[in-house]
């Protein structure tokens, strides 16, 4: 049997490059070396060295970068103009997920709830009362992060000033939202044509909130699968994430990512390209279903290819 020819490609140069890291070698660990040729394909930048992918010739790339160039359409839309298959989403899904202030505004659209909350431009004035508006605590985020980076949240508006600037070393653009008290779920999604929604994970971390380091420390964050929810509030979320995946048109898989208010799913943001650590939820998820990670990866390449 011939080999498919993959190119792993991790790295990326950004806030994220040592998860993408992690992710990459966890992928590497787990392909079926029967059935795959794997090159790995460090990126210490954001820019892609294109001729040397062309060198390499892939049947198809496995990209396992998080944030950044690797996951906001930018290299997407290279390979597209290219003709190199590669996993997961396309380029207007991948910029969609990323830009979370645009997410949201789609999301908000088409009838689901998201958090209250208000953009913000770095270098204007905030308005103070609009922002008390929205409650007495706030998660204030840059618009185009992943994996928690930038993230602060407040009880006081005399720590404003210092969340925004946190936010604003990573994006030009902030979201100050309401803080919703709840269960944090996420629920993944596989599948090209006819996705399939994978069982609910609720995050239980022992930090604040689902942060950086809960994300990626292991001992930091326990996940519980399937979620404690009623058959009512996960199906929900479940239809919720699958709405999702229509609405951006995504592809092969996301994640949507929850807070439950009141038995009632709130979305927080979607990832097109979520961790594939030991620690990741969505290989969770998926063995869950009955799908070893080894398998998931396999899926991954199957619906690239197809």
């Amino acid at each position: 049997m011939n080999k498919i020819k993959v190119l792993l490609l991790m790295g990326g140069g950004g806030s994220e490059h040592e998860v993408s890291l992690s992710s990459g070698e966890q992928v590497l660990k787990n392909f079926d070396k029967e059935k795959y040729e794997v090159t790995q394909m460090i990126m210490e930048t954001q820019s892609l060295d294109l001729a040397k992918v062309k060198e390499i010739a892939p049947e198809v790339v496995f990209i396992a970068l998080h944030g950044g160039v690797g996951e906001d359409g930018t290299i997407q839309k290279i390979f597209e103009d290219e003709g190199i298959k590669f996993i997961g989403c396309g380029s207007e899904a991948s910029e969609i997920g990323m830009d979370k202030i645009k997410f949201l505004e789609l999301v908000e659209e088409n009838g689901i709830p998201v958090p209250k909350g208000l953009n913000v431009i770095k270098g204007e004035l905030v308005d103070l009362d609009v922002v008390k508006e929205l409650g007495n605590k706030w998660v204030v985020k840059p618009a185009g992060q992943g994996s928690s980076v930038g993230v602060t949240i407040i009880e006081d508006l005399d720590n404003l000033d210092g969340a925004l600037e946190e936010a604003f070393k990573y994006d030009e653009r902030a979201i100050i939202e309401e803080f919703l008290p709840g269960m944090e779920v996420s629920c993944g999604i596989l599948g090209n044509r006819n996705p399939v929604a994978l069982p609910v994970i609720e995050i239980c971390p022992k930090n604040n909130f689902f942060d950086y380091e809960a994300k990626y420390t292991a001992g930091k964050c326990e996940e519980i699968v399937p979620a404690r929810l009623s058959e009512e509030t996960t199906k929900k979320v479940q239809e919720y994430a699958l709405k999702v995946f229509e609405l951006v048109k995504a592809k092969g898989f996301i994640r949507v990512d929850f807070v439950i208010k009141d038995e009632n799913p709130v979305i927080l943001e979607m990832n097109t390209i979520p961790g594939l650590t030991p620690n990741s939820l969505l290989p969770k998820e998926a063995k869950a279903a009955g799908i070893e990670y080894s398998q998931l990866l396999d899926k991954m390449i199957e619906l690239a290819l197809n």
